[in-house]
């Protein structure tokens, strides 16, 4: 996703350097005209606002700290922007580190998938102060349409978290209505079909839903991914004193999902999961 983002950027006429750890895999990038920067830090250095996307907390900690992370190339007046899903104390302590230096952080995560990225259809959700908020909105519609400031630092991910806990939920939901049909006799493709039609086609459920005929070739997301997801909804329910009954089953699945070695599939492979346990092939 961070990839196709550059070349939104790119297309909108910004100038943009970039850096990822494996070089080879920004190539493409490179081509259609990003600037390549030898560390995180080097990049901060020559953007007035940095983005990362990276995968989780620990991820989060390494690209910002030490003499080449992020922080190490911020200075007063430029804003540093991280789209990941992370937890939202990690993110309010890096705010914290850029605010010591005279810059200013935005988290900014995003809803949607690569699909509604390459439509521009991405919505954006982002914390942190106004002012830097009003200063990167340019940049983020360029990158997604519909761009929302939810409040102060680490809210945005706390909004993500709260938003991605559902799309797992609905996809076991799905699943169970799949081979419920299944099992008494329906066609798998038509018991899909007649459930992309109905009320309980979300968006997520319409695009997603066709997985459980066809898996795709790479994740979209995978189920180590939106595990990582759901285990921070569960840390905020627990601090929060929220029950959280159906992200904690669905957390399950994904855990026995892994155990029957499904990790690296797209988290829709909950359908075949599921029908494990259910006797169907």
């Amino acid at each position: 996703m961070g990839s196709r983002m550059v070349h939104r950027l790119l297309a909108a006429g910004h100038r943009v350097t970039g850096y990822n750890r494996t070089k080879a895999k920004a190539q493409g990038l490179l081509k259609a005209g990003m600037m390549w920067g030898d560390t995180p830090r080097a990049v901060a250095e020559a953007a007035e606002i940095t983005f990362s996307m990276v995968t989780n907390t620990e991820a989060l900690r390494a690209v910002t700290s030490g003499t080449d992370g992020i922080l190490a190339g911020l200075r007063a007046g430029k804003i540093y922007i991280d789209m990941s899903t992370v937890s939202p104390a990690a993110c309010r302590a890096v705010a914290a580190q850029a605010a010591g230096k005279g810059a200013q952080m935005l988290d900014a995560p995003v809803s949607g998938s690569v699909i509604t990225l390459e439509e521009g259809k991405l919505s954006i959700m982002v914390g942190g102060e106004r002012q830097a908020f009003e200063k990167a909105l340019p940049i983020l519609q360029a990158i997604g349409p519909k761009v929302t400031h939810v409040g102060g630092n680490g809210l945005a991910v706390s909004m993500k978290i709260a938003t991605n806990l559902s799309l797992a939920v609905q996809m076991l939901a799905f699943s169970e209505g799949v081979l419920l049909a299944e099992k008494s006799g329906i066609a798998r493709e038509t018991a899909v079909e007649v459930l992309l039609n109905s009320v309980i086609a979300s968006p997520m459920v319409k695009y997603r839903g066709p997985f459980v005929l066809q898996m795709p070739e790479e994740a979209w997301f995978d189920v180590n991914m939106m595990q990582k997801d759901l285990l921070l909804a569960l840390e905020m329910g627990r601090q929060l004193d929220v029950p959280l009954p159906t992200t904690a089953i669905t957390n399950e699945m994904l855990t026995a999902a892994r155990g029957m070695g499904l990790a690296k599939k797209d988290f829709a492979i909950l359908c075949e999961a599921l029908g494990r346990m259910a006797g169907v092939k």
